[in-house]
């Protein structure tokens, strides 16, 4: 089946099936997000789209719109610079319109840390018109740690 304007689904002559409408996105900072505030839920700004299949991802508000019913996979990766030892905790929040999802770091490195990586990664159950966003939160410390622009958030469509 050839792929033209009204073609929704194609399948190539080795079985490759391909929808251009499939929700499916990847967004990226910008630049780095430096010095994110101490004891405030502070929103990842993924600025940047590398591709957004659907027009799902605003860019501007840095949230993903559900466009129908269904099992989303959802990828969020971090990685943080000059990492605070004296926070109490680091919390990656991946918050959608049903639950929020959470992975959480104590620091305690003995020293401060140059790099570290949070991730997370789920099959978030989403209705028409539900909603995901990233937000990091430090608890206490410092306020001296950057997100780099490396730092991804991704998702599609599963099922």
């Amino acid at each position: 089946i050839g792929v033209n304007q009204s073609t929704k689904l194609a399948i190539d002559s080795t079985g490759a099936v391909t929808m251009e409408f499939q929700p499916a996105f990847s967004a990226k900072l910008s630049s780095a997000q430096n010095n994110i505030a101490v004891d405030t839920q502070t929103t990842v700004n993924y600025s940047t789209q590398v591709f957004d299949q659907n027009d799902d991802y605003d860019e501007s508000t840095f949230i993903f719109t559900a466009p129908v019913t269904g099992k989303y996979q959802l990828n969020v990766d971090l990685l943080l610079q000059n990492i605070d030892a004296a926070s109490n905790y680091y919390q990656t929040q991946l918050t959608t319109s049903n639950r929020t999802y959470y992975h959480t770091l104590d620091p305690d490195f003995g020293q401060d840390n140059q790099y570290f990586n949070l991730n997370v990664n789920v099959l978030a159950d989403m209705d028409a018109n539900d909603t995901a966003k990233v937000v990091i939160y430090q608890a206490g410390g410092t306020q001296q740690t950057d997100i780099n622009s490396v730092s991804t958030f991704t998702g599609f469509l599963a099922c």
